[in-house]
């Protein structure tokens, strides 16, 4: 009877043990099936930049950057585009065109971006548009103004401010209509150089001048050993600097030190306080046209909109090189809104169907035959405070 007893208990035992086992089992079934059945967790949007880290224009970079963040992290606060944030993915390629084309490869081919942005440079971005056709792959706001960028248009490339062209020519009649007769250029030998020297003549041609001097240096390695007293011997009123970082404050400073107290004018590439820093008082009255409002112009919503931000991420004062990177920013944030699907072509698409897209002042509209983006052009000088008054 005893052997009975404990038969039966170890057979009930057996089949409730059983019944957890496939209790479980049926419970871990589900959750599995429930996994598997949840979306998977939205990826980050991701949008890469190779840019000038480090290197002759770093300073002016960081300021782009910063501005471009502002709206940026704004945006990612507030949900992202569409349940995704943005995402910046950034390698320097320390202002080397060759190295700028590697990256734009790494990032697209490699890390998989879905959109490219804020390159800085003429040949660096020249460098990258190969990677852009054959990838089928888009840029936002290239920090160049070359005109090449712009005609003909090149359905990947989405420009965000005006041409280096205009920006030339205006400085060249500006000086031109309050009685500046000799105007001498000293432009980088690159791409950039060499464009920005065609709207400079255009200048002079309006104007009926002819240029004091027109000499050149090496981006790679500036050296104005030649330059400085080709320059004293032109006598300018003014010398128009098509040149970039620190090889422009070393050309201001060896002007100077030789006696020649022409007055300077360079292009928005230089418009950042880095430089102003970096030139020290050697650079007041420097006057550097500038592609964005006044980012001390409260009446321009672009403006009071990035101040409230920059107050309250406690980033300092706006500059106008952040007022580029920020408006850039809301470009292609417009452009990831009306992406269907998101992808690379549809982001590609989105961009192109912006029309009237009002910033906060400037208006922003692409088409098929125009990658313009901002057309805005106007004088500021360095003041004694270090600062760009207009």
């Amino acid at each position: 009877m005893f052997d009975r007893l404990i038969a039966r208990a170890q057979r009930s035992a057996r089949l409730l043990l059983n019944r957890r086992v496939l209790a479980r089992g049926l419970l871990a079934a589900a959750a599995s099936a429930a996994l598997s059945a949840a979306p998977a967790a939205a990826q980050d949007i991701k949008v890469g930049v190779t840019t000038a880290v480090t290197g002759q224009v770093a300073a002016n970079v960081k300021e782009v950057l910063d501005g471009a963040n502002l709206y940026l992290d704004w945006v990612n606060s507030r949900g992202g585009v569409q349940g995704r944030k943005i995402a910046l993915e950034i390698l320097d390629d320390a202002f080397d065109p060759k190295k700028a084309g590697e990256n734009a490869r790494v990032l697209i081919e490699e890390r998989n971006v879905d959109v490219l942005f804020l390159s800085r440079g003429t040949p660096h971005t020249q460098a990258i548009i190969p990677h852009l056709e054959k990838n089928r792959v888009a840029i936002v706001g290239p920090s160049t103004g070359a005109m090449n960028f712009y005609t003909p248009v090149n359905p990947w490339v989405f420009m965000t401010r005006g041409t280096y062209q205009a920006e030339a020519a205006e400085i060249v009649r500006h000086f031109a209509s309050i009685g500046a007769s000799r105007i001498a250029v000293v432009h980088v030998d690159d791409s950039f150089g060499k464009d920005g020297m065609i709207g400079a003549q255009k200048g002079f041609d309006d104007t009926k001048l002819k240029p004091a001097a027109v000499l050149t240096y090496d981006r790679a390695k500036p050296d104005f050993s030649t330059v400085v007293p080709a320059l004293r011997n032109a006598r300018p009123d003014v010398i128009l600097a098509i040149a970039s970082g620190t090889a422009l404050v070393e050309l201001l400073k060896q002007t100077r030190a030789a006696g020649v107290q022409a007055q300077f004018a360079t292009l928005s590439n230089n418009a950042a306080t880095g430089f102003i820093k970096a030139v020290g008082a050697q650079g007041v009255g420097t006057v550097v046209s500038q592609v964005f409002p006044n980012e001390r112009n409260e009446s321009t919503e672009l403006v009071r909109e990035a101040r409230r931000l920059a107050v309250a991420a406690k980033t300092g004062p706006l500059t106008p090189a952040m007022m580029e990177g920020y408006a850039a920013a809301k470009i292609l944030v417009e452009g990831l809104r009306r992406a269907r699907p998101l992808t690379r072509e549809g982001i590609r698409n989105g961009l192109e169907s912006i029309q009237g897209f009002n910033l906060g002042g400037p208006v922003v509209s692409y088409s098929p035959t125009d990658h313009t983006g901002v057309e805005f052009v106007e004088m500021s000088i360095v003041s004694r405070s270090g600062t760009f008054m207009r």
